[in-house]
């Protein structure tokens, strides 16, 4: 088995008064795409921005190689190597989406495997547009720039937040193969999403969240072959 880069031990989260994670735990380990599932509101985007130092955890450890991170700045997190892709996506609307790229290239420390033309190769999409502004990209554009930016910071670890929702199939599919290639290229994923399908097409193992509880952790595979789970869960 691969060794565990990124550990959650515990971790209780809140906003002010209202607690949201009670005792996150989960492992994402290096090559590996993990998928956090469940309905709106459990506490995926919560987890999510617990890693990234936006939600810091009142209690518990978040460990990325050996080290525990949990309540570092954003900016340090990004800098070790962990690349968030909100749900909200954030792109700058008034930038084209060149200068978008180059916003993020321009964060980074040293040399990076990732270049405009790399990315570029991945979303060759955006390369036909990269003249045109953020605010008058399409949703999906919008999602695929904001993945491509991210890659800009040259991260070892994406945290991808319902990259699929609001989209049409047909683009849900072709984002589906973009991220397949990052993850064959060796980028660990941990993927929060509602879409069952979009997640087990992409990931090996799987954790379900139920009102801030992990209530389910298992393979893909298991998973998909546990209706009652599922419909317990998600309603699918």
């Amino acid at each position: 088995m691969s060794a565990v880069i990124l550990a959650l031990e515990d971790v209780h989260a809140a906003y002010g008064a209202s607690q949201v994670l009670f005792g996150v735990s989960l492992t994402v380990a290096q090559g590996e795409c993990v998928c956090l599932l469940g309905r709106n509101g459990v506490g995926k985007t919560t987890t999510l921005r617990g890693i990234m130092g936006l939600t810091p955890p009142s209690r518990g450890r978040i460990v990325w190689k050996d080290r525990d991170i949990a309540g570092e700045s954003p900016y340090k997190l990004a800098r070790l190597g962990i690349g968030f892709v909100p749900e909200d996506r954030r792109i700058f609307s008034d930038l084209s989406v060149a200068e978008n790229l180059d916003v993020a290239a321009g964060h980074r420390a040293g040399h990076s495997r990732w270049t405009a033309d790399r990315v570029f190769a991945l979303f060759p999409e955006l390369r036909e547009i990269a003249d045109r502004k953020g605010g008058y990209l399409s949703g999906g554009q919008q999602q695929m720039l904001t993945i491509a930016r991210t890659l800009m910071t040259d991260p070892e670890l994406l945290l991808l937040d319902e990259p699929s929702e609001g989209l049409a199939p047909l683009v849900v599919e072709r984002l589906k193969e973009q991220v397949a290639r990052l993850k064959a290229e060796g980028m660990m994923i941990l993927l929060a999403e509602q879409n069952v399908q979009f997640s087990l097409a992409l990931a090996e193992r799987v954790y379900v969240l139920e009102k801030g509880h992990i209530r389910y952790q298992g393979t893909s595979a298991a998973f998909r072959a546990d209706p009652d789970v599922q419909h317990r869960y998600l309603a699918v």
